[in-house]
């Protein structure tokens, strides 16, 4: 044990928003007892690593960062989805390659993490909850967070695994999710990232519950949590931006929210493709001609609105005109900003199972044939914003901006889309502090970016 006689536990996050939400969860629960956290292997008494077990690439990365923890550390907890993933012979993966990590759990996993660390570190003291903030241990800056409000997915989409690894959907009770956004805001926070595996379908696993949130009643159902939450975040002056939204006909219900100002006029849509052949074998729960009749009444309710997608190019049986129809439906959709993965067969999935798989080069190319095509698309929509004035959140400002510094608009999620270069302002008096909000003029767009100069 270190020489403090504190427990010290190393923490290493990988994977996506959702895993991330899962390891502020630990680290809570950590905090609360009395152990002190790090996120380095040294000087530690042990080291949980939370993974990500979704494409092969996310699965080496975790693989590799258990043996480094291994080697530096010896002793090593391992949680999130690719502590639930089997090998081929049926065993666990995780301890088929690393046998001698302390214990193996799957994702959302607290307590059986808590367990594991108990028995090879007992806590140095009984829990004071009050030491730790009302909002928990948030592995993000100050000014902005993300709030899990399901786990699972009730899809069973051909290229994914996550539903076998996270279970079906299971929303969380409405009062306990407006409490925590509460909790956020009054802690500092000015922007609130709503995630989950579906987060279209939150409350269908409860049949729309009635829930209750200070004395009055809230259904379990996505419009009335996004009506809340953007109340909530009316008097701090906050943000609302909604990801994972599955187009379904009841998310056209969001759109007066946005078009008011309640919520961001911002949607991230996992379309992954467009043709309706191609999603029938991908088993997606819409068809293309649906998304983009769709895309085009949402954006006559509220103009300002911004949607970002995923795309997956080079799925088994793609035909050339198949991925042309989807070159043809990210141009005519206008979609802002978009990603693509070239298929990438996982251990697990049924599209392997697929006839007509396509040579790696094939999926390559055309991952980059759609990237051109994209890019375009987005440089054109960003080159309109030249000239308008933009609120925009601060992530960095050195020397309190005297050098300019770095922020987002309505239009940019952190770390997934573009940033707005905020130049040096032109008044002596202005200042760009870190997790505050400016007015910005736009002067120029650079690829991704846009250019702006404080007002």
């Amino acid at each position: 044990m270190n020489d403090l006689a504190t427990p010290k536990v190393g923490f290493v996050s990988l994977g996506c928003p959702k895993a991330l939400t899962d390891s502020e969860l630990i680290l809570t629960q950590l905090s609360a007892e009395g152990y002190t956290t790090s996120k380095t292997f040294a000087g530690a008494d042990l080291v949980i690593v939370n993974t990500c077990g979704f494409i092969d690439d996310a699965v080496k990365e975790s693989l590799d960062t258990i043996g480094e923890a291994l080697a530096e550390n010896g002793k090593v907890i391992v949680t999130g989805c690719l502590g639930a993933k089997q090998a081929e012979g049926g065993e666990n993966l995780v301890r088929s390659i690393h046998p001698k990590v302390l214990a193996v759990t799957g994702p959302h996993a607290t307590q059986e993490v808590m367990d594991a660390v108990h028995a090879a570190l007992p806590k140095p003291h009984d829990p004071f909850l009050d030491l730790v903030p009302a909002a928990g241990i948030k592995l993000t800056p100050k000014h902005y967070a993300y709030l899990k409000i399901s786990e699972g997915c009730n899809h069973r989409c051909s290229f994914c695994i996550i539903p076998s690894m996270r279970g079906d959907l299971v929303s969380r009770p409405v009062g306990d999710v407006l409490k925590e956004a509460r909790a956020l805001f009054e802690g500092g926070v000015k922007e609130l990232l709503v995630v989950s595996q579906d987060t279209s379908a939150y409350g269908v696993d409860t049949k729309y519950r009635m829930g209750f949130f200070d004395g009055k009643p809230v259904k379990t159902r996505m419009l009335d949590l996004v009506r809340e939450l953007g109340e909530l975040a009316k008097p701090y002056g906050a943000w609302v931006r909604l990801h994972y939204v599955y187009p379904y006909p009841h998310v056209d219900e969001l759109l007066p929210l946005m078009a008011e100002g309640l919520v961001l006029p911002y949607l991230d849509v996992p379309f992954q493709h467009s043709h309706p052949e191609v999603l029938k074998r991908m088993k997606r729960p819409a068809s293309g001609e649906k998304n983009l009749d769709r895309l085009q009444a949402w954006r006559a309710a509220c103009p300002e609105l911004v949607v970002r997608s995923t795309f997956i190019a080079g799925f088994p049986g793609e035909t050339e005109a198949e991925f042309q129809h989807l070159l043809d439906f990210v141009q005519e959709a206008g979609i802002d900003r978009a990603g693509c993965f070239a298929y990438s067969p996982v251990t697990g999935a049924t599209a392997n199972e697929l006839p007509g798989a396509l040579p790696d080069a094939v999926r390559e190319e055309r991952r980059a044939r759609f990237m051109a095509v994209a890019e375009k698309v987005s440089t054109e929509r960003l080159a309109r914003r030249v000239g308008q004035e933009l609120q925009v959140l601060i992530d960095s400002a050195p020397a309190m901006g005297k050098k300019g510094g770095v922020g987002r608009s309505f239009a940019d999620a952190p770390e997934i889309d573009g940033t707005v270069r905020l130049l040096p302002p032109q008044k002596a008096s202005k200042q760009l502090k870190v997790g505050e909000f400016t007015r910005a003029r736009v002067v120029a767009a650079e690829g991704h970016d846009l250019v702006a100069m404080p007002v």
